[in-house]
């Protein structure tokens, strides 16, 4: 692990346990459930302890990580997470209290996922010079599986855009990125504890559909950076900004350039050429394999 802030959250115990692990420094996430053992993900493997997570650990975990304050952080419990210092995100599951078909909080937390936030610097570096021409940014979209590194690799290529790249003659950018989960920025009281470039704004647990124009009113944003579009809200946003000359970086759930073609909530972007280029993940080599990237005008794997 190459952060303390998760250590600090965790009771003693069950710290002296993860600073036992082997490869600890790749570890991605640490799973506590009441009653039940502890379970490591370290580069994609499950590890399970023999030791047996008590509710008082739970209690623990929520007191230390909200500063023994859970009422401060209501509006990061209704979507289910908090995000700590350092940027890492704690997921949250218990008894969800609902008014109206909304999750108002959740109580009764009997189980954490605990999920490590770590800068990649430079992991995009051999898929830019795909989705640059002219020294103009060309819409992209990021397609992969869950946990295989896509956020990852937005996060790095929205470093080099805003810095720019000397190499291929890229300026750099002013970027806007609407981080409605906190995961790309991973802001902490609103401010990015990741390196995502010196010309970078960010809407932290801002709504995409909302933040977008938000962005293009207030910020007047180069390029816009969001993650897993899937609405037909997010749809709606994307060709309003495309419409007024900004260049788009998403990602979506999936395992490949077919799901886009599926995906009906995708039909008015494919019929209007708003995306340039995919890139498809996968864990085949490693998380962030890059399987190929994808020309929409030719349709064809570059």
């Amino acid at each position: 692990m190459d952060t303390k802030e998760i250590l600090d959250i965790l009771p003693d115990r069950i710290g002296r346990i993860v600073l036992k692990l082997k490869n600890i420094k790749n570890i991605q996430e640490i799973r506590v459930k009441c009653d039940k053992q502890l379970c490591f993900n370290i580069e994609g493997k499950e590890i399970f302890s023999p030791y047996i997570a008590t509710r008082e650990d739970i209690k623990t975990i929520i007191q230390r990580m909200s500063y023994y304050s859970m009422y401060s952080f209501d509006e990061e419990i209704k979507q289910g997470y908090i995000t700590i210092n350092g940027g890492h995100r704690v997921g949250i599951c218990g008894r969800c209290v609902v008014d109206s078909g909304t999750v108002k909080t959740i109580k009764n937390i009997s189980s954490i996922n605990i999920r490590i936030c770590r800068q990649v610097v430079d992991c995009s570096k051999r898929i830019i010079s795909n989705i640059i021409k002219d020294n103009n940014i060309l819409n992209t979209i990021v397609i992969s599986p869950p946990n295989c590194g896509k956020t990852t690799i937005i996060r790095d290529l929205t470093r080099l855009i805003s810095n720019g790249v000397d190499k291929l003659s890229l300026k750099g950018n002013k970027v806007c990125i609407v981080d409605e989960r906190s995961e790309i920025a991973a802001c902490y009281n609103g401010v990015p504890q990741l390196d995502v470039g010196k010309r970078t704004d960010v809407l932290d647990s801002c709504p995409k559909s909302e933040g977008i124009l938000m962005a293009i009113r207030s910020m007047s944003p180069e390029v816009i950076v969001c993650d897993e579009i899937g609405t037909k809200e997010d749809i709606k946003s994307i060709v309003s900004a495309l419409n007024s000359g900004v260049k788009l970086i998403s990602t979506i759930h999936g395992f490949g350039i077919e799901d886009i073609y599926k995906r009906p909530v995708f039909k008015d972007i494919i019929e209007n050429h708003v995306f340039k280029r995919a890139v498809v993940l996968s864990q085949k080599r490693g998380v962030g394999t890059v399987e190929y990237v994808y020309d929409f005008d030719k349709k064809t794997k570059i």
